[in-house]
Parts: C-alpha cells; sequence; structure tokens
C-alpha cells in the first residue's frame, strides 16, 4: 500500500502511451471525487431543495398571485410519476459532486499540463486551483442570483391565464444547469491563460481574434442561457467578454516575462542628454 501511494516521478520525455496512462490514472481520481461528492449531494439534498432551490420558485410564485401548492398553503413542487423525484435526486447530486470536486478536477487538469511548461511556471498549481475555484463560485452564484429573474420572463411568456406548478425534474434540472453552466463558463479565462502558456494561442492572435470572440461569446452565452432574456444573457456575456480582455493583458505579461525584456520603468528611464553622450564619449585627458 504505502509503494502504490508513493508518488512516482515522471520521465523527462513523455510518450504517447505515457500521456494516455497518466491520463487514465488523472480520470480515475476525478471520477472518484466526483462520486464522493454526490455521496455528500445525497446527503444534503433535502436541505438544499428547500433552503436554496425553492425560495425563487416560491417568490415568483407570490409576485404573481398563483397557487403555491395543490395540497395545502406550503410552497412546493410537485410530481408525475413515481420515478421522478429519484431520478432528480439522481441528477442534482451529480451537479452538486462536479461542484464539490472542482478542486481535485482543476489540480489533476494543471497536473497534466504541466509537462509543457516551464519551472517557474510550475509554480502556479495553487494559484491556477484557487482561481479555478473562485471563478466557478462566482459563475455559480451569479446564476443563482439572475435565476429568479429567468424564471420569471419564462412564466410570463407562458400567459396570464397559466398557472404554473413545476415538478422538481423540469424546475432543479434547470436551475441547477444554469449554475453547473455559468461556473463552467466562468472558467474561461483559466483556458485561455494556459493555452498561451502552453503555447497553442498568442496574445497577439487573441488580440486579432477579438471581434469574431464578442460574437462567439454572446452565440455561447445564449446557448447557456436557455431563459433568453436580456438580463441572463448580459449578466453571463459581459463577464465572459472582460475575463476575454484580461487573458489578452495576463498573456502579454507572461510573453514579457519569457522573453526576459526589462521592467517597462528600466526601459522607459529618461535618456542622458546629448552633451553628456558626447563628454562620456571624449577620453579624459
Amino acid at each position: 500500500m504505502r509503494r502504490w501511494l508513493r508518488r512516482r516521478p515522471r520521465p523527462a520525455v513523455m510518450g504517447f502511451w505515457d500521456h494516455l496512462a497518466e491520463l487514465r490514472n488523472r480520470l480515475i481520481w476525478s471520477i472518484v471525487a466526483i462520486v464522493l461528492g454526490m455521496v455528500v449531494g445525497l446527503i444534503v439534498y433535502d436541505w438544499l431543495l428547500e433552503s436554496i432551490f425553492l425560495p425563487p420558485y416560491c417568490r415568483v410564485l407570490e409576485a404573481r398571485d398563483a397557487p403555491t401548492s395543490v395540497l395545502g398553503d406550503s410552497c412546493s413542487l410537485i410530481i408525475t410519476s413515481p420515478l421522478e423525484g429519484f431520478r432528480t435526486r439522481i441528477k442534482v447530486s451529480a451537479y452538486l459532486g462536479v461542484v464539490l470536486a472542482m478542486p481535485v478536477l482543476l489540480w489533476h487538469l494543471w497536473r497534466f499540463i504541466t509537462p509543457a511548461l516551464d519551472r517557474r511556471e510550475k509554480r502556479w498549481a495553487v494559484p491556477f486551483v484557487f482561481a479555478g475555484c473562485v471563478l466557478f463560485v462566482s459563475g455559480a452564484m451569479l446564476a443563482y442570483f439572475t435565476f429568479e429573474r429567468a424564471l420569471e420572463f419564462l412564466i410570463s411568456v407562458s400567459g396570464d391565464v397559466v398557472d404554473p406548478l413545476l415538478g422538481p425534474g423540469a424546475y432543479l434540472g434547470l436551475v441547477t444547469f444554469m449554475m453547473l453552466a455559468f461556473g463552467i463558463g466562468f472558467e474561461f479565462p483559466i483556458v485561455l491563460i494556459f493555452g498561451q502558456l502552453a503555447g497553442i494561442v498568442t496574445p497577439s492572435q487573441l488580440n486579432r481574434a477579438r471581434r469574431y470572440a464578442i460574437v462567439g461569446i454572446v452565440a455561447g452565452a445564449a446557448i447557456i442561457t436557455p431563459s433568453g432574456d436580456p438580463v441572463t444573457l448580459a449578466a453571463l456575456s459581459v463577464p465572459l467578454y472582460v475575463f476575454y480582455e484580461l487573458s489578452i493583458l495576463v498573456g502579454y505579461l507572461i510573453l514579457r516575462r519569457r522573453s526576459g525584456a526589462p521592467p517597462l520603468r528600466r526601459r522607459f528611464r529618461r535618456s542622458p542628454q546629448a552633451g553628456d553622450e558626447r563628454q562620456a564619449e571624449e577620453p579624459a585627458p
């Protein structure tokens, strides 16, 4: 057991099969982390449903003066199939498993791409994992806080004579999908930055592709946000475009550091006067 847990050094030059073996091991560890997160999700599912996911739905129904339940006064969801509740619990737990396993997923992703980096850049493992987790949580929270507006828009499109009584499968599937999609979408700058680190793209290429990036970001945000309302669309597309510009800036800083260029303060230091130059060139008597 101790020999199995002992860290094996990487070969200096990894072949194709070595990369496949390492990818297999890291996928196994990632799947184990997701499964453990799913177990936690199964345990806290009832609390999440009552305290986190249900309040936006209840507030929308109260704002429309619509009935909140078919059996009582308390706000609740309805099921029309015996297996719907079970499928919903598994699906929400799977989404939560991905969220809880995100640090492990980012760590193994970093370890897989480090052969393409130099020694100094390999030290960025902790900042990479921390930034990835912060961005993912920020995206998920943004989706949660804008979901009520999106749900209100979707219900209002149905018409005033339609009373919404949603099931847990449709409702929880929508809110958890949006949170997971926003969280993954906020990893966009991480992908761009480390694509530049690995030499896949350059800052100048990203700079020239800015117009196409704007169209792609808006189109991708429209696909991720199923509500289609402008508030949710702008809430995702604007941060992604800001992240795109920041990744270009970070890419230029990385390129400057790799090339060994002197800092800006040294490069733009005031040059000596012409008289001083001539005086320095004249030999001493």
